[in-house]
């Protein structure tokens, strides 16, 4: 066990980070980068949330990860599929058809990073023991944010400081240029990535043997015999409404907030610049959401989720409002902007522990790897489709009104944990 476990600590740390960064890369990365080439909110926003739909239907491709090829395999040619489509987003950024060009990289990247989520957390239960699993749970999920932090701010301040001048004099006002080095780095880290594990991820599996037409049979049978089987669930209508309403509320303000401190007091915005956005987002912001996660873990263990339910599902959606007083007065102190994000963020990290936790609930029985993949998916489905009209209404309403609408839409999620919080179980989550 030591030997798997010092090899262990060779690749886990970078394998969570290369799983990490593509998803903030394509999530978070491309609203900020998109808005500074000047779309609108309704663009930014709409071919954006597109972009989430790989993570929403994984499952229906995760089963055949299993049948074809080893789960090594899979992660290194991703890993390597998204070093090309990184370097391909890069061509394409000084051209004429930069929106067109760089959406398709982006999708190829999305289902790039969706299948190396599935590959990599099947070979991490491969790979090691469940007793070893357990040891390095903590670290996976550290470097999974290292992920967030370096996509969502180092390179988003990277940009801004390239585009700025304040690395490269030669630079100032290129946007294009920037952003082009940004994603070539991206290009070589993942090449890099590539390369490494190529040589630190043992090879714990033998290459499946070729699929036939029966076994491929079976498989899809035993597929939809376990969709359906989520889908039979006691309450599974209480709990498919709180799945998707839940965070209703924060699928719009998560894609409109960054684009609202970027644009210029003109049409409304607090006018940071992307250095500022990626330091406020990409570094605090993140800090003060793995905290709220810490803080809520503690709360759950010690009294359930039960008991903790609806102060977490309030903790989540009502900071929300601060987003209308920035845009009320449109608030230019960055003190006090720094401090708003920071405990919508803090909120959002213990309200999202609480729903997290519940996806672990409705999984429960047999098939719970399986259950939890959906689960999932819809989890995904519930951010990516508010998340398309966001823009639109941002577009139409102004800042301030939509804002106001994003409260509104937080209503239907607090009532749903009303209900779910009878349903629940005194003891789950406890310790």
């Amino acid at each position: 066990m030591e030997k798997t476990k010092h090899s262990a600590w060779s690749w886990i740390p970078t394998l969570y980070f290369a799983e990490g960064l593509p998803y903030f890369a394509v999530m978070s990365l491309a609203v900020i980068m998109y808005q500074n080439m000047g779309l609108s909110d309704k663009e930014v926003a709409f071919y954006t949330s597109w972009l989430g739909l790989p993570w929403v239907i994984k499952p229906i491709w995760s089963p055949f990860i299993d049948i074809i090829r080893t789960k090594r395999f899979w992660v290194l040619s991703m890993q390597g599929l998204m070093a090309a489509a990184f370097a391909c987003i890069a061509f394409f950024m000084p051209t004429t058809f930069l929106v067109q060009g760089t959406m398709s990289c982006f999708a190829l990247m999305a289902f790039a990073s969706a299948t190396h989520d599935i590959a990599a957390d099947g070979y991490y239960m491969l790979a090691l023991n469940p007793k070893e699993q357990s040891f390095f749970v903590g670290l996976r999920n550290t470097f999974y944010r290292c992920g967030s932090i370096f996509g969502q701010g180092v390179l988003v301040m990277l940009a801004g400081l390239l585009a700025e001048g304040k690395i490269f004099p030669e630079f100032k006002g290129n946007v294009v240029l920037s952003w082009t080095i940004v994603f070539y780095l991206l290009c070589a880290i993942f090449i890099t990535l590539f390369l490494y594990h190529s040589r630190t991820m043992p090879k714990v599996e033998k290459t499946p043997a070729p699929c036939n037409n029966q076994s491929f049979r079976h498989l899809l049978e035993e597929f939809c015999k376990t969709v359906v089987s989520f889908f039979q669930k006691q309450h599974i209508g209480w709990a498919l409404f709180f799945i998707l309403t839940y965070r209703l509320g924060e699928s719009q303000l998560a894609k409109i907030a960054p684009l609202f401190v970027l644009a210029t007091p003109e049409k409304g915005g607090l006018g940071l610049s992307t250095t500022t956005v990626g330091g406020i987002y990409g570094t605090l912001g993140v800090i003060a959401l793995l905290s709220g996660g810490i803080v809520a873990g503690i709360m759950v263990s010690r009294k359930g989720l039960k008991y903790w339910i609806i102060p977490m599902a309030l903790a989540i959606n009502i900071p929300d409002i601060l987003y209308v007083f920035l845009a009320w007065i449109q608030c230019s102190n960055l003190w006090i902007i720094t401090s708003c994000v920071v405990i919508e963020q803090f909120g959002y990290g213990i309200g999202f522990a609480a729903y997290m936790l519940y996806l672990i609930y409705i999984a429960r029985g047999a098939h719970k790897t399986a259950h939890y993949a959906i689960a999932t998916g819809l989890m995904a489905a519930g951010m990516a489709f508010p998340g398309m009209i966001a823009g639109w209404l941002s577009d139409n309403l102004g800042y301030t009104s939509f804002f106001i609408i994003v409260c509104l839409c937080t209503i239907p999620g607090i009532l749903a944990s009303f209900k779910i919080r009878r349903l629940l179980p005194a003891e789950f989550g406890k310790e």
